[in-house]
């Protein structure tokens, strides 16, 4: 099992291309935002399992709420906010 968290840019692009093409057509699909979040939330979760400690993924939950609480996540574009 690994703990590594350093992704290459490359794929983190990638990545974040796909995914939001599969938000955006869930979104033509009128599916609620709340299912889609959560439904990649429990599949992340599951991705993360199969491949790190739980350690290792209890500290990346606890850098997303300190992104919250911080109001980070906010300030991104596309937030809404």
């Amino acid at each position: 099992m690994s703990d590594d968290v350093n992704v290459p840019p490359a794929d983190l692009s990638h990545a974040g291309a796909v995914v939001d093409k599969a938000i955006e057509y869930m979104m033509g699909q009128n599916i609620s935002p709340v299912a889609i979040a959560s439904a990649l939330l429990r599949g992340s979760m599951a991705l993360l399992s199969r491949s790190m400690a739980d350690e290792a993924i209890i500290g990346i939950l606890n850098n997303a709420i300190a992104s919250i609480r911080s109001g980070e996540l906010h300030d991104q574009p596309g937030s809404g906010a």
